[in-house]
């Protein structure tokens, strides 16, 4: 199978991505777009026409940027909605609230190395918010993204999968000492194979998922981080070439937007390129590991979430 290239790369910018590029008529979703990359997810989306919805955990936020985008586009088809990601309920609430064919999913919120928490449902917090809370979502609005026709979903994982693979028999941490790092990295995994299985599922109905690395960027992801690990990094050579927001949204826009990708789906890529497979990630950046594509594991992870998702449900 030969690795899809683009004219784009790790320089272009969002908006560079999408410059002639027409979805009018066409909606969209973008999670997490109150900050950093979503923001500009968002903006880019808006410019081509399309009515975007920000589905963001504060409200007051995200009505600010969808002034702002509004401002900076023309297109005051820009809409804000809550969404919570960690609490189930929340997601029911806005899927069920959804009317109308859906075109893109953009699933772009997470959070990342957080301290050791649990939800409600007693789900670790990252895969949770990272994996199970996107999985739900798209569950609800699937009937909305078959309407389309041509749907596509965006799946924003992170070169931290390189860090684990699902651990199927210990999701939670039940039985080992909490490592926010490998839990992040566990839940970029189950991102990736959130996409291959999204899109052997539903491929038949005109939905395609792909995964992608956006790149090196500082936003407010990394304020788990220890302060003293987060300023070696922003001052050594790799800390010094990380990319803008606009940059950091580059390859998010190009899976939503890009004619190379119609049809195309169950992969992963990073600089506006789909990546190769690699024993290990290159720079702490490049490729993808070959755990995130199995197919055998992107099917039994969608099980188990069903029965994660169905639990939490019925205890409710």
């Amino acid at each position: 199978m030969n690795l899809i290239s683009t004219p784009f790369d790790a320089t272009s910018t969002a908006a560079e991505v999408a410059e002639g590029i027409d979805l009018s008529g066409r909606t969209v979703i973008v999670t997490g777009a109150a900050s950093g990359i979503g923001v500009e997810t968002a903006r880019a989306l808006a410019g081509t026409g399309a009515e975007v919805t920000l589905a963001v955990r504060d409200f007051e936020a995200g009505r600010r940027v969808a002034e702002a985008i509004a401002s900076a586009t023309g297109n005051d088809a820009a809409r804000v909605a809550h969404l919570d990601l960690s609490d189930i309920a929340s997601v029911n609430a806005f899927a069920a609230a959804w009317e109308g064919p859906l075109h893109v999913l953009v699933n772009n919120a997470g959070v990342m190395n957080t301290p050791e928490q649990y939800t409600a449902a007693g789900w670790e917090l990252q895969f949770a918010t990272n994996h199970m809370g996107h999985f739900a979502l798209a569950l609800g609005l699937h009937e909305a993204l078959a309407a389309d026709g041509a749907a596509r979903i965006v799946s924003v994982s992170s070169s931290g999968h390189g860090s684990s693979p699902v651990v199927f028999d210990d999701l939670h941490f039940d039985r080992r000492d909490y490592d926010p790092s490998l839990a992040y990295g566990q839940s970029k995994t189950a991102n990736v194979l959130f996409a291959v299985e999204a899109t052997r599922r539903w491929a038949s109905e005109g939905i395609t998922a792909n995964a992608l690395m956006p790149g090196g960027i500082w936003t407010n992801l990394q304020r788990h981080w220890d302060p003293d690990v987060l300023a070696r990094i922003r001052d050594s050579e790799l800390g010094q070439q990380a990319k803008t927001p606009e940059q950091g949204a580059a390859t998010s826009v190009l899976l939503a937007t890009s004619p190379v990708l119609e049809g195309v789906g169950g992969r992963y890529f990073g600089d506006c390129h789909e990546a190769e497979v690699v024993p290990a990630i290159v720079d702490g950046v490049h490729g993808v590991r070959d755990y995130a594509l199995d197919p055998a594991a992107a099917e039994r992870l969608w099980e188990v979430s069903l029965e994660l998702l169905a639990a939490a449900r019925s205890n409710a």
